[in-house]
């Protein structure tokens, strides 16, 4: 593996191990995995599959409701704004969840990004765009231009109106919990990547 940060996340999961392997516990190892046999044989055709999210971005499509169209704007703008200044595109707005397509220029921009980045990375980088819908939210992460908390903040502001609105579910609370400790590990992983 690149670093030896990383060796040490895959160590780490290896010897928290009981008598039954869980390897969906074991993320570092998965990524790694994932990098050396799926993604290096052929890393353009997987960064293309995940730059197709900056044709749909989450933070592109805005709620009608006035009170959550302002907690999207507050979390969500800055993001936009800087991936504006960062790859020098511009984004395209719409209220609701119908199509829009972004500028050709836009999208261009933000394939190229990901085709730069090595196999290891596009591996940890996929969870944080899967999981959010935003290849923006994930490029900020792994930039550092908003630690991995606050990504995580934005990919769930939804969730969290829906929730203050019409009250917890506690399903809902599970899902967001398991989904919330992947994208921490995947940003954990992507940290140790950097690690000198």
């Amino acid at each position: 593996v690149p670093t030896n940060a990383v060796a040490q996340l895959i160590a780490d999961e290896w010897n928290a191990q009981g008598d039954d392997i869980a390897p969906a516990m074991m993320r570092a190892t998965g990524y790694a995995n994932a990098a050396i046999d799926q993604i290096s044989p052929d890393p353009k055709t997987f960064a293309d599959g995940l730059a197709r999210y900056a044709e749909t971005d989450l933070l592109c499509y805005r709620a009608s409701e006035a009170d959550l169209a302002t907690a999207e704007a507050a979390q969500w703008n800055p993001l936009l704004d800087w991936a504006e200044r960062r790859f020098d595109v511009e984004f395209t707005l719409a209220q609701g969840i119908s199509y829009v397509a972004q500028p050709d220029a836009t999208v261009a921009a933000l394939r190229h990004a990901v085709r730069m980045l090595d196999p290891f990375t596009l591996a940890g980088l996929s969870t944080l765009v899967t999981l959010g819908g935003s290849i923006v939210t994930a490029l900020a992460v792994l930039e550092n231009h908003v630690p991995a908390a606050d990504g995580w903040q934005a990919t769930i502001v939804d969730d969290l109106w829906q929730e203050s609105h019409w009250g917890a579910d506690h399903d809902a609370q599970q899902m967001r919990h398991l989904r919330a400790t992947e994208w921490a590990d995947a940003a954990r992983y992507l940290v140790a990547l950097r690690a000198a």
